[in-house]
This record gives structure tokens, sequence and C-alpha cells, in this order.
């Protein structure tokens, strides 16, 4: 059984892994295009295209998301996702040309691997290629290769973070689903129990802790549902409340924590406030996925 975001219909993943570089980029591609918005809680983010889904704004639908590795060099490989949409032909139609949408943020895992290598237009474009509706193959793969969480003792101590997906039913209908890349300062903690999942080593927080840039959990919320663009703002909001619950602490200056919220629209008009509970709990549950697989 699927039990991943790629149960909800017109949502696919796939994934470019470099192992040895140990960086990798995830796409979640949705070429006919879907409803969505974004939610930016940590302080050091590294996005693409983010401006265009504040509400007020003119796009209503994106056509793939990139989580990606690499920090900012990493963005260079939605340029690949943008390439395969346009061979296909999906785009956001201008008159002109159909020009594809597709927002992206990175974390950083440079000081994990190689420094000289990060996922670029090729890495996007393979990611692509790869994408399917199958079961969302989970732990160091794509964009999680490298990433990496616990590092209040310094990245010296830093333990494998991943990445991870996880899909609930909701009790009138329709399903909500996400999928996260885990790099995080802080530890992971199950909410069911309050126990940590993965902890820092023990010791004093030494002072200037951590380095600044070397973190940010970055992920994706979806539903069938029908939802506005601002009222998936309200579901990505929402959303990081799980991001809160299984990361202690979340959001501080030292992470760029970004949730994308996606609305497929092929089921009836959804409950935003009963689609943003779920959201969190979904994220919390992909979180605990990321570093368990």
């Amino acid at each position: 059984m699927n039990d991943t975001i790629t149960r909800i219909p017109g949502l696919l993943v796939g994934h470019d892994t470099n192992q040895e570089a140990r960086t990798g980029c995830t796409v979640i591609l949705t070429p006919e295009g879907v409803t969505a918005a974004v939610d930016v809680r940590g302080a050091a983010p590294g996005t693409r295209e983010t401006d265009l889904l504040r509400p007020e704004n003119l796009v209503q639908q994106v056509h793939a998301i990139l989580l990606g590795g690499g920090s900012v060099f990493g963005l260079d490989a939605a340029t690949g996702i943008v390439q395969w949409l346009h061979e296909y032909n999906f785009g956001f139609d201008t008159g002109f040309a159909k020009v594809p949408i597709v927002p992206a943020a990175v974390l950083f895992d440079l000081a994990v691997g190689r420094s000289d290598a990060w996922p670029d237009a090729t890495a996007g474009y393979r990611a692509c290629e790869n994408a399917s509706a199958s079961r969302v193959q989970q732990g160091l793969v794509g964009a999680g290769t490298g990433a990496t969480v616990a590092k209040m003792q310094g990245l010296s101590n830093a333990k494998p973070g991943g990445l991870g997906s996880f899909v609930m039913d909701l009790p009138t209908g329709g399903s909500v689903g996400a999928i996260v890349a885990v790099n995080a300062v802080g530890e992971i903690v199950d909410p069911a129990t309050g126990q940590k999942v993965v902890a820092s080593d023990p010791g004093d927080i030494p002072a200037g802790w951590p380095a600044p840039g070397q973190n940010t959990t970055i992920g994706v919320v979806a539903t069938d549902l029908t939802l506005t663009k601002t009222q998936c703002l309200r579901v990505a909001q929402m959303a990081h409340d799980g991001f809160a619950r299984a990361i202690q602490p979340s959001h501080t200056l030292y992470d760029g924590d970004t949730i994308f919220a996606l609305s497929t629209g092929v089921g009836p008009v959804g409950d935003p406030n009963l689609v943003g509970i779920f959201a969190a709990e979904v994220m919390s549950q992909a979180i605990l996925r990321a570093v368990q697989a």
C-alpha cells in the first residue's frame, strides 16, 4: 500500500541522488498545474519563485516544486525541471509560450560530502525523468541525501537526517500528505511519546552554536481537495506545527524552514481548517520517517 504523498492523484515524485558527493534533489511534479502557496518560518531560507505564491499575485498554479541540497548552488536544479516541463509543453500560458512555474527551496549539505558538488540542471532533469506515482523512496536519498540533524553540539556531532513522506485520509473524505527533507539544528522528537528519536550528544551548548546557514528543513504538504491559494497559505502555516512538534528547537535563526502547500483540486471543496490540522500531523510523521529510514 502506498502510504506516501504520491497516493494523492496528480502528484509524482522523483529523486536524483549523488551518494559520492552526499547531495541530491527531489521534484514534486504536477505537470497539469495545481494551486499552491508557501510559508517561510526559518530565518535563513534559500528559495526561488516564492514571491509569486503570495495570494495577491497573478499566478495561481505551479507545475513542480523542487526540494534540493547544495545550498544556493542547488537552486540551479530548478532550471532542469523547467526544461523538462517545457519539452513536454507544460506551463503557464502567456499567449506566446508556456512558462513552467517551479518554486524551489534548498538546504545546506556542503559540509557533509563534497563542498564543490551540488544538484545542477542535469540533476533536476533526471529527477523529472525518475518521477512516478510509486511509493516515495525515503531516507538518505534525493534532497535528504546529505541532511543532518541534532547539531546543537556542532556539525561534527551531527546525526543523519533524511527525506520522509506520509499520507492520511480525512474523516470527511479526501487525503493530506507530506514530503520533507529534514536538515535541522534541533533534535527529533516523537510527538506521541515525547521521547527523543535522534538526540544531540550530552554536554553544554557551545558558544556561538551552530554555524549559520548549515541547516534548514524543507517540505511540501498536499491535498486532493479543492482549496484556494489563500486557503493553501493557511494550510502551509498550520503545517509548520508539525515542524515544532517533531523538531526541537525549530524555526531558529539558523534554519530556513519552508513549507509549500498544494491543492490538486481533483476532489470537492475542502475545509482548510481540517486540512491544516491533518497537514501538521502528516508533516510530523514524515519527519519521523525521514530519520528512521
